[in-house]
């Protein structure tokens, strides 16, 4: 069935709930997808508490590296990237009897992979005459008639909403500084409106929050600012559970709170409360270019569809706002719809995902097919990275059905079952950790030079991923992890994360028999296991003191954070690109070009650095 219900109508937590009551699930359970693991964490505890339950007892949650499920559960929230791994055990999800695919508008990758796991697990166990499978596919807003399609015509069911009108204001000319304009747009509002009159503020990402946040708190200070007392409160993926739940209380009497949000309050989440939204427009999301290999984080514009899930959110408990920072005319030039993620993502870990499913993706149901060229381009990284023999009939080595044990990108995975080899698998594991979750760096402008002397403490020459294993190492060595992460500006939450990640890691290493070694403190062999992985990310400096990527020779530049910022090595490689103003390179170590030649594959070697090393 496909359900369509608006925003904040309760689908997500009462739907499951009543499918409980009528037992629905039988000897199985309820299955809730969700796209992001604030979301599944944040909806279980709700319904859970709804309920009367503790989490993990009927209701729990399944997400990366946590789970909070127990033989009593019964209603489940997992991500969809959990429950695609659950399908590598088990094809015809058989512990399940009801799945719903929940926010299914956004299309993330993992949920248009899960549409055709799902739909073929049905049919398996129609085939096998087991229990049959219930699917429901919902969503706040979608193309209705694509998915009915697409899951053989199945019925539409429209739950009617109670969403009050919102006045839509766009901004007169373009702005070149979005960020300047929502936070002037702030205080416009804060001088007439009534303190009970709460502002959701959407941005891009942690550091823009961060930084808008810093802003707004001085500004209130000001004698001269008018208008009442203000509380911000910060919303993103990597914000501590605790500090999340804090946007979801009632605000005190004559103060308003002003929400600084990604995304995740587009949809996910409802806030009670707001009465003013501000749009930036913007959103970061991740591309890939299948031509050149170039994988990119970027902001860019938002599609109508999401313009229009934003405004809503002023709409909710009485009549809103909802202030553009885009002219209408570029609200109109914007696409309809957001392009989903798997036309526009390196696909190389779907690709394995699948093959570890016994599925080639060149031939799997998806319901808006990728390009061809990032599907063959996911093969040949993967027959790189030694996990595929061949392109044409791909088939798992034994090397690549270690790597799909690991819920990591590729890349990733591969230099965790390299450093066995180089003697270096605790380093390695607290590196990869720590590039697993987000930030660890707390960006503090107020404290900016400060900030600065406290990373100093922990630089290496070696670049970033060293710097970062000197970090969790002073961090494992201390008793009083708090107050240490504090006095050195580091996020006590993410490094904790690592820390429970680099447990699930180390776990699934014995699963694959490498053997836990250390290199101490000779981190040379940590540098040169890197390149067994991203040997595609290197980049080379020329002549005129710019570094051009090797695989794809384009312009790139050492991120400022970077401890390498200032220095010149002749060749480096890097963990990501982030496009900002510029492309910068992200996580950067220095190699030398030998390492290049004897740890990267041979048919890469002579393809692609022959002209450059």
């Amino acid at each position: 069935m496909i359900l369509i219900g608006e925003t904040g109508s309760g689908k997500t937590t009462q739907i499951p709930q009543y499918m409980h009551d009528l037992n629905l699930e039988g000897d199985g359970m309820i299955g809730i997808t969700q796209p992001r693991r604030v979301a599944a964490i944040t909806i279980a505890s709700r319904v859970a508490l709804e309920m009367n339950t503790a989490v993990g007892q009927t209701v729990g949650y399944c997400v990366r590296f946590e789970d909070a499920t127990s033989s009593q559960t019964k209603v489940k929230y997992l991500t969809d990237g959990m429950l695609l791994r659950e399908a590598m055990q088990d094809d015809c999800l058989k512990c399940y009897n009801v799945i719903v695919l929940d926010e299914a508008h956004e299309r993330t990758v993992h949920t248009d992979v899960l549409f055709g796991i799902v739909k073929e697990a049905q049919l398996k166990r129609k085939a096998k005459k087991l229990k049959p499978l219930k699917i429901i596919v919902m969503s706040a807003t979608m193309d209705v008639d694509h998915f009915s399609r697409y899951f053989d015509d199945a019925p539409t069911v429209y739950l009617e909403g109670r969403q009050y009108p919102v006045q839509v204001m766009h901004s007169v000319e373009s702005q070149e500084d979005y960020c300047f304009a929502c936070l002037v747009t702030v205080f416009q509002i804060h001088r007439d409106a009534p303190a009970n009159h709460d502002i959701l503020v959407f941005l891009t990402g942690q550091e823009e929050i961060e930084a808008m946040a810093a802003n707004i708190r001085a500004i209130s200070k000001d004698p001269q600012c008018v208008g009442p007392a203000i509380k911000v409160y910060p919303l993103y993926a990597a914000l501590a559970a605790s500090k999340q739940l804090e946007v979801f209380q009632p605000g005190a009497p004559n103060v308003r709170k002003v929400i600084l949000s990604t995304n995740i309050a587009e949809t996910s989440v409802t806030i009670s409360g707001i009465k003013y939204v501000i749009d930036s427009g913007k959103v970061k999301a991740r591309f890939h270019h299948p031509g050149t290999g170039l994988d990119m984080l970027k902001v860019q514009n938002i599609s109508q569809a999401q313009a229009w899930q934003r405004t809503g959110r002023a709409g909710r408990e009485s009549e809103g706002f909802c202030y553009r920072a885009y002219t209408k005319v570029e609200f109109d030039r914007l696409e309809k719809n957001t392009i989903p993620e798997i036309q526009r993502c390196n696909l190389t870990s779907v690709v394995l995902q699948l093959l570890a499913l016994g599925i080639n993706a060149t031939t799997f149901d998806f319901m808006d097919k990728p390009p061809k060229e990032a599907i063959v381009g996911g093969l040949e990284q993967l027959k790189q990275l030694g996990a595929v023999d061949n392109v044409d009939i791909p088939q798992l080595t034994p090397l690549g059905k270690q790597m799909a044990l690991f819920p990591l990108d590729p890349r990733f995975s591969k230099i965790i079952l390299s450093s066995q080899q180089h003697g270096c698998v605790e380093e390695v594991l607290s590196v990869i950790s720590l590039l697993s979750g987000e930030s660890i760096f707390v960006n503090n402008i107020a404290k900016r030079e400060e900030a600065a002397a406290a990373r100093a403490k922990f630089s290496s020459s070696y670049g970033d991923h060293c710097t970062l294993l000197n970090i969790f190492r002073g961090y494992n060595g201390t008793n009083s992890k708090h107050a240490w992460c504090y006095e050195n500006f580091l996020n006590s939450r993410n490094l904790d994360y690592a820390v429970k990640v680099r447990k699930q890691l180390a776990e699934i290493c014995r699963c694959c028999n490498v053997q836990i070694t250390s290199c101490g403190q000779d981190v040379e062999k940590l540098c040169k296991c890197l390149v067994s992985g991203l040997f595609m990310n290197l980049a080379e400096l020329q002549r005129d003191k710019k570094y051009i990527t090797v695989c794809s020779r384009q312009t790139v530049a050492i991120h400022p954070s970077s401890v390498l910022a200032g220095s010149l090595p002749h060749l480096v490689l890097y963990t990501e690109l982030v496009q900002t103003g510029k492309c910068f390179m992200r996580y950067l170590t220095p190699v030398d070009p030998e390492w290049v030649q004897e740890f990267s594959p041979k048919g890469f070697r002579q393809g692609r650095l022959s002209h450059s090393i």
